[in-house]
């Protein structure tokens, strides 16, 4: 093979690796959870106040600590501050968004399923899935929780097949009941 010959081949196979990892860090798919699973799989969920947040180098990446107040604890043991640590943000001029990643405003009100290990921050538990964000009718004064995964479609692998499985606009007592008839059924 002559220098030109491998030359080619040599960016033909370059190419064909650009492409490869643009198609799999674009593609953020996340396996669908049900409000049952949730709650089996979170080590607690509260309903919490968002404080404030803040980004961070970590090993090359830039991560987001949000600050939250507690509410109201619904499984679970936490502080009166809960610290949620979550992947991507902003550092000066740059910025890190990976899908389906949840981010906060000062000020709102979410119910989170957090999962953390011994000695490190939690975790939201299927990012935009364990993210229900309430929201308040000015006129009528009721609460409802819409899941951030309401905005896009999850893979189904067993249908192989995108669809919505999110909750929206669910009444806060409605879905109060529902996690906790999930919780009954995770200490049978």
């Amino acid at each position: 093979m002559s220098y030109v010959e491998r030359r080619r081949f040599l960016w033909v196979l370059f190419l064909i690796g650009v492409v490869l990892i643009a198609l799999t860090a674009s593609a953020t798919t996340l396996a669908p959870l049900k409000l049952a699973d949730l709650a089996q799989e979170s080590t607690a969920i509260a309903r919490l106040r968002c404080l404030s947040a803040h980004s961070f180098w970590d090993q090359g990446e830039i991560w987001t600590e949000t600050r939250f107040e507690l509410v109201q604890r619904e499984k679970g043991e936490l502080p009166g501050i809960v610290t949620v640590r979550l992947l991507g943000g902003a550092m000066g001029h740059l910025r890190s968004h990976v899908d389906e990643v949840p981010t906060f405003r000062t000020g709102e009100e979410v119910y989170l399923f957090l999962w953390s290990r011994e000695g490190e921050p939690y975790r939201v538990l299927g990012w935009s899935q364990g993210t229900f964000r309430v929201a308040r009718d000015a006129q009528s004064g009721l609460e409802t929780v819409t899941q951030d995964s309401s905005r896009g479609a999850i893979f189904d692998p067993q249908t192989r097949a995108f669809r919505r499985v999110a909750i929206r606009r669910l009444p806060v007592a409605i879905f109060r009941e529902r996690l906790h008839q999930a919780l009954r059924q995770e200490n049978r």
